[in-house]
């Protein structure tokens, strides 16, 4: 996964963002309903969200230099 996101450009990372935001958000909702099964997701979900994260402050620093 972090090779096809280096390869993102910012407006693209920022979509991804937003799409791992919702998924984290029917996540919780699915957790709260009593449907969630597999819980390693979170885990998994927040991981990435971190890995965008730092890809898109790491791109925005490159563009101010």
């Amino acid at each position: 996964m972090d090779q096809e996101l280096q390869n993102k450009s910012y407006e693209e990372l920022g979509k991804e963002l937003l799409d791992l935001r919702k998924e984290q958000f029917n996540l919780r909702m699915q957790l709260g309903t009593g449907q969630l099964t597999r819980v390693h997701q979170f885990k998994v979900n927040r991981k990435n969200i971190a890995r965008v994260k730092t890809l898109m402050n790491q791109k925005s620093s490159e563009k101010g230099a």
